[in-house]
């Protein structure tokens, strides 16, 4: 699947976080470029070897664009983890903001 988030957070504060969280998820980095990164591990149950591919690049000027490739079929806990990353970067954006159920 593909994932993608925008975000007034800079690219390299998006990588450092990546490289701390998505090994908390069972991944490992396997390949690190200037604006890339990929990981690759085994999550879920049953266990999955799935691998994620993340860039970061500016746009606009002010925004950073994030997107994720995962390697997982339909919705993933991968997928789960990306989407969890992605609210990670908004809290960094924006501390006050408080998550809700949107039922």
């Amino acid at each position: 699947m593909k994932h993608f988030h925008r975000t007034t957070v800079v690219p390299d504060t998006v990588l450092a976080d990546a490289d701390a969280f998505f090994p908390t998820i069972g991944m490992k980095q396997t390949a690190a470029g200037a604006r890339t990164r990929r990981f690759e591990g085994t999550v879920g149950e049953p266990a999955d070897h799935v691998t994620l591919d993340l860039s970061v690049k500016m746009e606009g000027g002010h925004y950073t664009f994030v997107e994720a490739k995962t390697s997982a079929q339909g919705e993933s806990r991968l997928d789960r983890g990306v989407k969890n990353f992605f609210t990670r970067l908004h809290r960094m954006a924006d501390p006050r903001h408080a998550l809700s159920a949107s039922y």
